[in-house]
């Protein structure tokens, strides 16, 4: 029998340099999942800090929050429950580097990645993965990838994922929407949204697997009156988006039916294809052979 995963996507609004206040804020909304019954709680990129580089204690900031991860790991054991708390950033030899975690219920650390594609802002301030591969990992749900924010944007990051098994990948995301121009905020206002919404459903359908996408949101009550984007998710082939929430703090609990995913590729043979010895991008024509539907 396929499973089916309760997923609880947290969109927290990080106040800026209040990693205590931010856990706590976390903490309550993964107790409150676990009741649920949750098997995964996922949190926002930079949800202990938010985004403020320029801050002159955002560097110290950053090395008090990297005490957390223990926090987070008892919180998973205590509770049962896995999570990905959001990304963590951590000082490494005075440079900044942004980590995602992924945490079993048993508080054992099962996945760790750095983010590789930095927003063009953060290239000042972060250091990169770089020439690291993506590598999927084993959970209870499953094999599961790491990816973050800006990451969303490479197909590579996916397909890379998806070659290494991942059937489900979480990106948690710090995503506005004014973080474009001046002059691409005027052609469409909502467009950030757009590309958001677009891109979650694309990635799910091309690699038959399900989006775990948690983006930060605005002040609780705020509404659509904020510039996070939030529109936190999960995308998955066939259905399209479950769970979809709005662009103030909250979070949403989403029934994962990991039969959608085996459906999607027993129709599309996404990875059946990768994995046929010198796969390419070309097309032969079949012979002798009616493809099923």
């Amino acid at each position: 029998m396929t499973p089916c995963h309760k997923i609880a996507l947290i969109q927290l609004y990080p106040q800026p340099l209040s990693a205590a206040e931010n856990f706590a804020k976390a903490e309550s909304f993964i107790k409150e999942a676990a009741r649920e019954g949750c098997h995964l709680a996922v949190l926002p990129e930079y949800h202990l800090t938010s985004w403020v580089p320029d801050e002159p204690t955002f560097k110290e900031s950053c090395a008090e929050s990297a005490s957390y991860l223990k926090r987070y790991q008892e919180l998973a054991k205590e509770f049962r429950i896995c999570i990905v708390p959001g990304t963590i950033v951590e000082v490494v030899d005075n440079f900044l580097h942004n980590i995602a975690y992924f945490i079993s219920s048993d508080g054992e650390v099962l996945g760790r990645y750095q983010k590789k594609n930095l927003w063009h802002p953060e290239r000042r301030h972060l250091v990169s993965s770089a020439q690291e591969p993506h590598k999927a990992f084993d959970t209870p749900l499953g094999r599961v990838g790491l990816l973050i924010c800006w990451d969303m944007a490479f197909p590579e990051a996916f397909r890379e994922l998806i070659s290494d098994g991942a059937q489900i990948i979480c990106v948690p995301t710090f995503w506005s929407m004014k973080d474009v121009s001046d002059e691409g905020y005027a052609l469409n206002p909502d467009g950030e949204a757009l590309f958001l919404n677009s891109t979650v459903i694309s990635r799910a359908f091309e690699n038959t697997c399900a989006i775990v996408f948690v983006n930060a949101g605005g002040p609780p009550g705020k509404g659509e009156k904020t510039n996070f984007a939030g529109l936190s998710q999960i995308g998955v082939p066939h259905v399209g988006a479950l769970g979809k929430m709005g662009r103030s703090e909250g979070m949403s609990i989403v029934e994962l039916d990991m039969n959608v995913l085996k459906i999607a590729e027993d129709n599309y043979k996404v990875r059946k294809d990768m994995k046929n010895e010198g796969w390419h991008y070309a097309y032969t024509r079949m012979r002798d052979e009616v493809p099923k539907l």
